[in-house]
């Protein structure tokens, strides 16, 4: 699947079913997958592919931020035009052009296009009709924008296309004339979580070749691997002549530019062989069995590719039911140079945008049973995880944890800047699990349990609701709909930190 198709609003009385009015809808966090973007390799110029795309308009007005006094006072804005610069006939410098001889809004691999800032807005558009119209959960007009968590992996792809859902969302009229500059938290590539990271964790990496390799082994001498040969094999390379699972290119990396090109114009459109119905079901099919079932037939493989990513989705609705701070209000808050409560002071988060990738929302739903039998996951598709408190539940917790809030921020003050954002190396090597965020289920007390008595979790998916069979299994007594159910079974056995689980022994999931 290429791009998304999104179904219509709901209509009152699918609210009506989707958000019982016993229930308050209290954090809701989503994980977005890019827009559409160009292929990450050049692939297939023998079949009269272009290499060079024309679908990147923002290479005409990009902004670079510049100091303009030597003393870090003033900053100013440099707008610049960029064009690509690339090797000649005899290996001398030209500018790069698209199809049509175009030499400006031409793509780096794997960026952002003009169709994905649309598509990436239009959800935000979306995500405003549906929790400011329609449930009234967002305010219509905000002055910060600190009670949304904003975060993006290291590549630009994610963050344009966060910036965009988040414009989407609340367009400069939904916001005031003094709206400070948004928070947007981002990683190393050595500590993401938001992505399966196999470059940081070598067992990780071990696992997923394994399954790479088990892929192929399946598939690679088959009557479906033999119509992909009679529809696509004219166009191999001459030292890979078979498509194959671990061909050259491999067949996800077929998948990848025949999806990105479906995306996109005529100008960059590959024969129609491509496009056959078979072959792209056949080629989907392959695809989604050699990335995700692993996360369906491994503990460890869940524990390592997506574990640390459920446990910080936990931890902020954990936070979020204690009101202790940790549900990461406190990342976003706080005016330059410290940490704290929101500068129009907020002192809870309701709304995370998390800019990802296809990889992060299959590995996701494919570790909670959700992913049985769905095809890879398109452009700006996304997952919502919703946290519903019973209306009728009152917790002492509220009143105690705005003590323990209040604390945490002037322990932040009291420590000034620098500390509070490193620490000491002490308390970094001696840190552990705070409140119930990290404990796995087995390690709550009887009085932590209640706390999360009449919370709620949905995980919904933009054109179905998720039956997520491992929450279900729990047994919990109070269960509204097969669509809802307590969320915080995801603690289960999840791994203490990132570090703990990627390079030592395996751990169990869920």
């Amino acid at each position: 699947m290429t791009t998304l198709e999104p179904r219509g609003p709901y209509t009152p009385r699918e609210l009506e079913q989707l958000y019982p009015k016993d229930l308050q809808l209290q954090l809701v966090q989503i994980l977005l997958r890019h827009g559409e973007r160009s292929p990450v390799s050049s692939r297939f110029r023998n079949a009269g592919l272009p290499p060079y795309w024309p679908y990147c308009n923002s290479a005409r007005q990009l902004t670079s931020v510049i100091m303009t006094t030597k003393d870090w006072s003033q900053w100013d804005g440099l707008k610049f035009r960029r064009r690509l610069e690339t090797f000649g006939a005899d290996d001398g410098p030209i500018v790069a052009a698209g199809p049509k001889g175009e030499y400006d809004g031409i793509c780096q691999p794997g960026e952002l296009t003009d169709k994905g800032r649309e598509t990436t807005l239009a959800l935000g558009e979306r995500l405003r009709h549906l929790y400011v119209d329609q449930l009234d959960f967002m305010p219509k007009l905000i002055s910060d924008a600190d009670m949304i968590y904003l975060r993006a992996t290291p590549l630009s792809r994610a963050l344009e296309s966060v910036q965009q859902a988040f414009w989407g969302m609340y367009p400069p009229n939904a916001r005031t004339a003094s709206f400070p500059p948004p928070t947007v938290l981002t990683r190393t590539p050595a500590d993401e979580t938001l992505y399966p990271n196999d470059g940081n964790c070598r067992r990780f990496a071990q696992l997923s070749r394994e399954f790479a390799e088990r892929t192929a082994q399946r598939w690679n001498d088959t009557p479906e691997m033999d119509y992909l040969n009679r529809k696509l094999g004219k166009w191999m390379p001459e030292k890979s002549p078979r498509v194959a699972v671990d061909s050259h290119p491999r067949l996800s990396g077929i998948m990848d530019t025949l999806n990105s090109t479906l995306a996109h114009g005529p100008e960059t459109r590959l024969p129609s062989e491509f496009y056959d119905s078979k072959v792209r079901a056949i080629i989907d099919k392959i695809g989604v069995e050699e990335w995700f079932a692993g996360y369906q037939e491994s503990r460890e493989y869940r524990a390592l590719g997506i574990g640390a990513l459920v446990g910080d989705i936990v931890s902020r609705m954990t936070g979020s039911v204690e009101r202790n701070g940790q549900d990461g209000a406190q990342e976003v808050g706080g005016e330059d140079g410290k940490l704290g409560l929101g500068r129009g002071g907020e002192k809870e988060l309701k709304l995370a945008l998390s800019g990802c990738h296809d990889t992060t929302l299959a590995g996701l739903l494919s570790s909670l049973g959700a992913f049985e039998g769905e095809d890879w996951p398109p452009y700006t598709s996304h997952v919502a995880i919703e946290l519903f408190r019973k209306r009728d539940t009152m917790h002492d917790v509220q009143t105690s944890s705005s003590l323990r809030q209040d604390d945490a921020q002037k322990s932040l003050e009291s420590k000034g800047w620098f500390s509070a954002l490193f620490g000491r190396a002490k308390e970094a090597t001696e840190r552990k699990p705070e409140s119930i965020s990290r404990k796995p289920v087995a390690e709550l007390s009887e009085a932590e349990k209640e706390k999360l008595e009449g919370y709620f979790v949905r995980i919904r998916k933009p054109s179905s609701l998720s039956r997520i069979n491992i929450l279900r299994d729990i047994g919990s007594k109070n269960v509204y709909q097969t669509w809802i159910s307590q969320p915080f079974q995801l603690l289960r056995n999840l791994p203490g930190t990132y570090r703990e689980g990627s390079h030592t022994e395996p751990l169990p999931m869920f």
